[in-house]
């Protein structure tokens, strides 16, 4: 965020350069020059070329072809972060390097190897052959202003390595000389994004041939550029500024904003991570380390961000509507049936009868000790005959490892599933009289949330054994608790589960996956403690992160990291966001994040909001965060447009009129 000082010091015409300017876009003519008088480093009396052989960056070692490559003399303007970020790999293949920024860079400067001027005027009169742009968004207009181009060699090769590309353009174009040759580029990634990858190979590295001389050796000196991001196995992709802003709206654009609004909600890691939601904490920490103004500008400059910021708008909007319409449906239905007094589907409505409870589990979470001896088969003793009610996807997904274990399963549905389960060795019944006829001595519910409380009501017990076990895997933990407690027979006992994983993200094994558990009644001899034992180590032994924790406990994390996962997906999914030719890692990420979200119901995502009592205020914290976002962002714009009316009269008159801003 720029100060006040710095803001007197930018043009009038700056912040809004598509309304107030008028850049010329005509191409310019080109004049040549003999090859002495345009570059030395690059003229038949340069030094040797260098030979490269391999380099590092970021501890990851490239090894690359051993051809010549002439050095360049590149300028570095704006020497922050970024630029010594690029100026570290620019030095490790031989480049000459210089650099200039408005605060004192020196001794980083002088760490890297790079010579270091305070005055522009010195910096241009080494006459670089290139001079490479690292500036802000918001500052390169003011930089290019104050350029001392008659000091520079004529032809100069311009670049810019800004996040939007058709402002950076229209300027480039409206202030340097005609002589000069203009590239746009956007490396799309940053020093985050390269650690997390272990280099640059992979990466995209957009760019826009603007302005070229004809001259062979003009040719070659932007080849010659681009060389170094090819060389440490950058994706080259050369495309227009016009379709790249396009795109980077739709990607770059959104990616930031889910990860502003992620940073604003103060996420933490839970006990309870799913995939999904480390994804979310990875991309809400990247983002934090941008500044605001790099956010800012992709929000002033790229003339397609409004666009996408009210689409997110609408669809946060519509996804609110149809949780709040069915919840008023549901409402709707209770009061006119009659049965105000019940309110089932509120999850706290139950009783919570402590005497039913025979072993209770603690109120924080730990992890399940298993031991790594009884890995492989199971023994006769641990082998559990388990009833599956639900063989839906969820249902015959965990059959499959039981049945691996060498355990019995049994299976009943609405839908006819006989045939999938043949397939995968479980004896499937139609009739669930004759399933509890069984006697099972595990139940397991893998019925969706909003059925549980039906399913459970037309069950049998009648024709169970007493002390059967009871195992839900809901996504919701204290809906079921509560359920349980009212419904079933006080000899039966109650484990409640929630695999924090699916088909999907289980598709490659359960190793390091979270498997939360809460006894929530379960007897005290020693027969149903092991039989309870023996059902959890079904998925200790393919390596799950077994973690003891109560319901009430789960559902305050799962609502801040499981609901708020789902959410964000839905929001994006009715975005209907697609691949682009400049993907970022946050992007991909939030593409993978759709991909898995739709996989599931609404009703599942209905249920995360309707049986966890810890969602709505989740909702409302996630409303609430993009709202203020959204007014960071016109309340900014608001500011400098007072600016470019009233100068510096600016904040009198926002004061007078009740708007002022602290920006």
């Amino acid at each position: 965020m720029i100060s006040q000082s710095q803001s007197h010091r930018l043009s009038h015409s700056f912040f809004f350069p598509t309304l107030l300017t008028k850049p010329s876009l005509s191409s310019p003519s080109v004049s040549f020059h003999s090859f002495s008088s345009m570059f030395p480093s690059l003229s038949l009396n340069s030094p040797n070329p260098t030979t490269i052989t391999h380099f590092s960056v970021a501890g990851d070692i490239i090894l690359l072809n051993s051809d010549p490559i002439s050095p360049l003399r590149i300028a570095i303007i704006g020497f922050g972060n970024y630029g010594q970020f690029l100026a570290e790999t620019l030095i490790s293949q031989g480049h000459i390097i210089f650099a200039h920024s408005r605060s004192d860079h020196s001794s980083a400067a002088l760490r890297l190897g790079v010579s270091f001027f305070t005055d522009l005027n010195d910096l241009c009169e080494r006459h670089p052959d290139v001079v490479l742009l690292s500036t802000s968004i918001i500052s390169t207009e003011h930089i290019l202003k104050t350029l001392p181009f008659q000091r520079l060699r004529r032809n100069t090769l311009f670049v810019d390595v800004l996040s939007v590309k058709e402002f950076a353009k229209s300027l480039l174009l409206q202030y340097l000389p005609k002589d000069f040759d203009i590239l746009c580029t956007h490396p799309m990634f940053g020093l985050q994004s390269v650690n997390s990858n272990h280099g640059w190979r992979g990466l995209r590295f957009v760019y826009d041939k603007v302005r070229i001389g004809e001259d062979e050796l003009r040719i070659s000196r932007c080849e010659s550029f681009l060389k170094v991001f090819e060389r440490q196995g950058c994706e080259m992709v050369e495309m227009s500024c016009v379709d790249h802003d396009k795109f980077a709206a739709g990607s770059q654009f959104i990616t930031h904003t889910v990860g502003r609004v992620l940073e604003m909600l103060k996420l933490q890691s839970t006990p309870i991570n799913t995939k999904g939601y480390e994804a979310l904490l990875d991309l809400a920490e990247n983002i934090c380390g941008d500044s605001f103004d790099l956010y800012y500008g992709l929000f002033v400059y790229n003339k397609n961000s409004l666009e996408m910021l009210e689409r997110m708008d609408l669809a946060f909007e519509a996804l609110r509507k149809e949780l709040f319409s069915r919840l008023h449906g549901v409402v709707r239905k209770h009061l006119f049936d009659g049965e105000a007094k019940k309110v089932h589907f509120f999850p706290n409505s139950y009783g919570n009868d402590a005497s039913l409870d025979m072993m209770r589990s603690k109120d924080v979470a730990f992890k399940y000790e298993y031991n790594p001896e009884l890995s492989g088969s199971v023994n006769d003793g641990s082998r559990l005959k388990i009833g599956i009610v639900g063989f839906g996807n969820f249902g015959q997904f965990l059959a499959k490892t039981m049945v691996k274990q060498g355990h019995k399963v049994l299976a009943y549905s609405r839908t006819d599933y006989t045939d999938e389960a043949a397939k995968l060795g479980v004896s499937y019944i139609p009739d669930i009289d004759d399933l509890f006829e069984e006697h099972p001595e595990v139940i397991l519910l893998c019925t969706s949330i909003l059925s549980t409380e039906k399913v459970l009501k037309s069950l049998p017990f009648q024709r169970l054994k007493r002390s059967t076990l009871f195992v839900d895997v809901l996504s919701v933990k204290e809906f079921p608790r509560n359920l349980f407690l009212k419904a079933l027979p006080q000899d039966f006992d109650i484990l409640c589960t929630h695999p924090m994983f699916g088909p999907e993200s289980g598709k490659n094994g359960w190793n390091g996956l979270s498997f939360v558990f809460d006894k929530v009644r379960i007897g005290m001899d020693d027969r149903r403690k092991s039989r309870c034992d023996s059902f959890l180590d079904i998925f200790a032994r393919e390596g799950c992160s077994m973690v003891e924790m109560s319901c009430a406990e789960h559902d305050r994390h799962a609502a801040g990291s499981q609901f708020i996962t789902h959410t964000v997906g839905r929001i994006l999914e009715k975005l209907n966001l697609e691949s682009t030719p400049v993907d970022t890692k946050g992007y991909e990420t939030l593409l993978k994040l759709v991909e898995n979200t739709a996989g599931d119901s609404f009703d599942l995502y209905y249920g995360l909001f309707l049986y966890n009592p810890n969602a709505m205020e989740q909702l409302e914290r996630f409303h609430l965060t993009f709202e203020l976002l959204k007014k960071q962002l016109f309340g900014r714009q608001h500011y400098f447009l007072h600016k470019q009316l009233f100068g510096n009269d600016t904040q009198i008159m926002l004061e007078l009129t009740g708007l002022s801003t602290k920006l």
